[in-house]
């Protein structure tokens, strides 16, 4: 019996569903680089959002700071997170607290939740990145503001550095 064409293109067609298999093997090769490439590289994380303007103070600390609300402070503007508060040269070195700062950090409390029993005694968490020659006193501002506004749990960022060994001779000497 001779095939008809109809037959003939069925055939073909049934051939090639077949043929075609998805080859697993190299599918989960690339999702096991995937998954290393990404533990590799996860556990090491900065938290904390870089500053061109900032040249934080060095530290040997080695403890890695939390993610929490955050001040930046540079020779020109006050920052939350990235909203501009004021201009350093407009905060009066006369007042205590900065009340530019001291509204946005009751605003941001009033939206978060609740504090927690334990939480009531330490204030809410809040890391300040203060370019190293921000004068001590602007700082000792914006840490009175922040503990005025329910902020008292407050980190200052540092860049950290390798620990000097004390038996060392200083460098230069």
């Amino acid at each position: 019996m001779k095939a008809t064409i109809g037959g003939k293109l069925k055939g073909r067609k049934q051939r090639r569903h077949k043929q075609t298999k998805l080859n697993l093997v190299s599918l989960m090769d690339i999702f096991t680089i995937l998954v290393f490439f990404l533990l590799v590289n996860s556990s090491d994380v900065e938290v904390l959002q870089s500053d061109k303007t900032i040249k934080l103070p060095e530290s040997t600390s080695t403890q890695k700071p939390e993610t929490t609300t955050v001040v930046r402070v540079n020779g020109d503007q006050l920052l939350v997170g990235n909203r501009m508060i004021a201009r350093v040269g407009d905060i009066s070195a006369d007042e205590e607290q900065i009340k530019a700062l001291r509204d946005e950090l009751e605003y941001l409390a009033s939206r978060a939740e609740p504090l927690t029993e334990v939480q009531k005694s330490s204030g809410r968490p809040i890391t300040i990145l203060g370019d190293e020659e921000v004068p001590y006193a602007l700082l000792k501002q914006i840490m009175n503001t922040c503990a005025a506004a329910d902020y008292r749990d407050i980190d200052l960022a540092v860049s950290q550095t390798a620990p000097q060994d004390p038996a060392a001779p200083a460098a230069g000497h």
